[in-house]
């Protein structure tokens, strides 16, 4: 599992790959050609542009994407298969199960929509912008996002002992100052450390095994 900027993630199995959540904070991606499918947890352009879409697609044509209703809308012209909680997907060598429905909330002005988190191979699990918790498995490898209008790292910390994963690193983070970053790894760090776990810090382009 490779973390670039923001929320941009890369999974590679078996000489294949799977992408999630690629948007406007996130530098082109390397390396495409192996990209076998693209999860989009939600619409916000932080976690997917046009611009990254077209990169994937001329570099794998046909490229499945799953992603949730509004994305589907908001995506209009790119055909995307809707995914739902409860929801799996094979896409060999990846098993995808989806979790949540629900954006976290920024404020009652701003209108909810949807966002669905998403476990790979019953072992690694990114929430897109909520805190959902996947239920009956033991994550293995969980991302858990520091930095968000949304976001309180109580709530933060409260999802990382919730999930009671091996390992947690910091994602959704570029809107975070180093110190802020800093900070984040550092509650992140004893939330996991509770359950027997461990912080990983990784920066943009590095990796860690599953």
């Amino acid at each position: 599992m490779t973390k670039y900027e923001h929320a941009a993630l890369k999974i590679d199995s078996e000489g294949s790959a799977l992408i999630i959540d690629p948007g406007v904070f996130t530098s082109p991606l390397p390396d495409l050609r192996d990209v076998v499918g693209v999860v989009l947890t939600h619409e916000h352009p932080d976690h997917w542009t046009p611009a990254h879409l077209d990169r994937i697609l001329a570099a794998r044509p046909g490229t499945p994407i799953y992603a949730p209703e509004g994305v589907a809308k908001a995506a209009a012209g790119y055909e995307i298969t809707v995914v739902k909680p409860g929801d799996t997907v094979e896409l060999a060598p990846f098993t995808l199960k989806f979790f949540g429905g629900d954006h976290a909330v920024i404020h009652e002005s701003i209108p909810m929509i949807d966002n669905v988190g998403v476990l790979v191979n019953d072992e690694f699990y990114y929430p897109g912008d909520s805190y959902a918790v996947p239920k009956h498995t033991k994550v293995q490898l969980l991302a858990a996002p520091v930095g968000a209008p949304w976001l309180k790292i109580g709530d933060a910390i409260d999802f990382v002992l919730a999930v009671s994963p091996r390992a947690v690193f910091a994602t959704h983070d570029m809107t975070l100052s180093q110190a802020g970053l800093g900070m984040g790894r550092e509650r992140l760090k004893w939330a996991v450390e509770q359950v027997g776990g461990e912080l990983v810090e990784l920066n943009p382009g590095d990796s860690t095994e599953l």
